[in-house]
């Protein structure tokens, strides 16, 4: 009677432990909860149809599975796609909060850099890539927002040429 003792899942079904006991290299017998738990959510038999892959993912199957059952033990409703669902929404916020910390840091940076006016063709051309990777990047919509609307007066009447001369006075 001096042979290995019975793996957990063995233990657990109350059957004698074969050599080749597909179970006992997952479920060792130091550890009977973790084969009680996958047990519960999944049956024995499931459990040894999922196990028939080869052999280098088998421990990463049991491994999912162990995870998935403690997920559906801790919310039998949702289980693992609740905590995805949670962990997804987590990231969206911190997304979030990202990018409205990176525009507030651009906002910073362009009210500490004034930007030149250009008002001739070639000056456009000349300005820094900053300004170009807004335009290309649809950013510049958030800039847009202007504290009041007396900044911009607009004379429809006025028409200037491209060389400074007015051509409707």
């Amino acid at each position: 009677m001096g042979g290995n003792p019975p793996c957990a899942s063995c233990k657990l079904l109350r059957r004698r432990c074969a050599q080749d006991c597909v179970f006992a290299p997952y479920f060792p017998s130091d550890d009977p909860h973790k084969f009680a738990i996958v047990h519960k959510v999944f049956g024995a038999s499931n459990i040894s149809k999922m196990l028939q892959l080869p052999l280098h993912q088998r421990v990463d199957a049991v491994s999912s599975l162990v995870y998935e059952a403690n997920a559906r033990a801790r919310d039998p409703v949702y289980g693992c796609v609740g905590v995805i669902s949670y962990l997804q929404n987590q990231v969206s916020q911190l997304q979030m909060e990202l990018a409205v910390a990176q525009a507030e840091t651009l906002c910073i940076q362009m009210q500490q850099e004034p930007a030149p006016i250009a008002t001739n063709p070639i000056m456009l051309e000349a300005q820094d890539d900053k300004s170009s990777f807004f335009l290309h990047q649809n950013n510049l919509p958030q800039f847009l927002s202007f504290s009041s609307s007396n900044n911009v007066i607009f004379d429809s009447f006025k028409k200037e040429s491209i060389f400074g001369q007015d051509m409707i006075s």
